[in-house]
């Protein structure tokens, strides 16, 4: 009766082991189809920006309840600051005026990405980034961009994007 007793708790052990690591197996596997297709939105993102499609930005994100907030780096706030008193800490915006101002631009716009870090269960993630922001090759803007995303069983979307601003003293008008 002890053989069987122990035979059976072997058995009920190996078998739960077997399905969490299946289980475990399983979740990596989404987490990993995941993350490439986050890695497609982050591409799309910048081609569409070369391209100065309005409409291939746009439908990245979530058309209703999302944020857009641009935050100046301490040191550019305080050269900001300095030359306009009254500037705000942050500004909000939005995607749509992001994609207008990219394709009513007449100069060559782009966004390079590094350092891009992807967390992600499958059904939320965050996209954490530097970026270098150019207008005609020349550097715009410079700092740090989170996304935050969401699944929607038919693809993801950009929820909410901030981003720091990084400018050089030269930049501030």
């Amino acid at each position: 009766m002890k053989i069987l007793l122990l035979a059976t708790i072997s058995l009920a052990v190996m078998a739960g082991s077997a399905h969490a690591a299946a289980t475990s197996n399983i979740a990596a596997g989404d987490a990993g189809v995941a993350r490439g297709q986050i890695e497609l939105v982050i591409a799309r993102f910048q081609a569409a920006i070369i391209r100065k499609d309005k409409a291939g930005l746009s439908e990245l994100f979530l058309p209703a309840n999302n944020s857009w907030i641009a935050v100046p780096t301490e040191a550019t706030y305080r050269i900001v600051h300095a030359r306009h008193p009254k500037a705000r800490r942050f500004m909000p915006g939005s995607y749509a005026e992001f994609a207008s101002f990219i394709s009513a631009s007449p100069e060559r716009m782009e966004e390079k990405f590094s350092n891009v870090k992807i967390e992600t269960d499958g059904a939320v993630a965050s996209v954490y980034f530097d970026f270098v922001f150019l207008s005609n090759g020349e550097q715009q803007n410079r700092g740090s961009e989170t996304w935050q995303l969401i699944n929607t069983g038919s693809g993801w979307k950009i929820n909410a994007l901030v981003y720091s601003i990084n400018l050089d003293p030269a930049q501030v008008k």
